[in-house]
């Protein structure tokens, strides 16, 4: 068989990020954590769990606004560095 090359080559679709959801599974004391931001979800964990989880969405839709990126143009490699270094150490 021959190839078609009038055929347009298919690009590889960049996935697109709506929205962050967060899940935190240590909470032992039957208090349910849920906390919401514009673009975020936060629900479960351990008190000490869900407010890193909350301090590190708010470090890191800080980091993209000085970068001047939203959420949904950002490339999920670089957003993962940027969670990353915004959580607590």
């Amino acid at each position: 068989m021959s190839k078609d090359s009038s055929k347009p080559a298919k690009r590889k679709r960049q996935p697109k990020i709506g929205g962050i959801l967060g899940v935190g599974l240590d909470n032992e004391d039957g208090h349910k954590r849920i906390t919401s931001g514009e673009k975020f979800v936060l629900v479960g964990g351990s008190q000490d769990t869900h407010e890193r989880m909350t301090e590190t969405m708010i470090k890191t839709f800080e980091e993209l606004k000085r970068r001047d990126k939203p959420l949904e143009k950002v490339d999920p490699r670089e957003l993962a560095e940027i969670i990353d270094k915004s959580q607590p150490r």
